[in-house]
């Protein structure tokens, strides 16, 4: 009996911390970090404020939580590509695999890329940021991996590496945020947007192809 009370406790705490880290994610991205209270964050989950402070001390560990929770998601995308042996045909399941988490998530998407507030607190407030060293890590290997076999030569794997997530935010971004309605609509005739991102995604790949001796 007392080991189904303690139970049904951990799983009730569980379920509050979820329901602040979603409520926050929700205020960050509508609001921005500095407009977001722990009050509105309460509020929106009908709770009082001294209850989120049993869980979180202050905004500064609810943002790292949700960083650390963001980008082990993001890896959780990529090792479903483990399986994959050769490096370029992985990368390339990498880049699909990025648009996909991004449109999946896009309010978490938003809190880890393009939110400069959010990435101040994790780094003056944390030393150790291991998520999102991670993820660009399994990047920076893969790209590695393509380059002993020949693809991009001549590139330093950390320029180019940098040079591949940036094109592939850029492009997320421009979904996300709505801007590449307009582009489709005033370059495409009306292209479909799933369309749109994979043809461009396309020729991305096409021309990195290229690149290898």
């Amino acid at each position: 009996m007392d080991m189904g009370v303690a139970e049904r406790k951990e799983r009730h705490k569980e379920d509050l911390k979820r329901e602040i880290l979603d409520a926050a994610k929700v205020l960050f991205a509508e609001k921005g970090l500095e407009a977001t209270s722990i009050r509105a964050i309460a509020e929106k989950i009908e709770y009082s404020p001294a209850t989120i402070y049993l869980y979180y001390k202050d905004k500064n560990e609810i943002v790292h939580a949700l960083h650390r929770e963001g980008f082990k998601l993001l890896v959780d995308y990529f090792q479903v590509l483990n399986h994959i042996s050769h490096p370029f045909e992985r990368l390339k399941g990498m880049g699909r695999a990025y648009i996909q988490f991004a449109l999946q998530n896009p309010d978490t998407y938003k809190l880890l890329f393009n939110m400069e507030e959010p990435l101040e607190h994790v780094a003056n407030c944390f030393e150790e940021w291991d998520e999102g060293d991670r993820a660009f890590d399994i990047l920076l290997q893969t790209v590695k991996e393509c380059q002993s076999i020949g693809y991009f030569p001549g590139f330093a794997t950390e320029q180019m590496s940098f040079m591949i997530w940036s094109m592939m935010h850029g492009l997320c971004m421009l979904r996300i945020t709505g801007h590449l309605a307009h582009v489709g609509a005033a370059k495409a005739n009306l292209m479909d947007l799933d369309q749109l991102m994979s043809s461009t995604f396309e020729t991305f790949v096409s021309f990195a192809e290229k690149l290898k001796r």
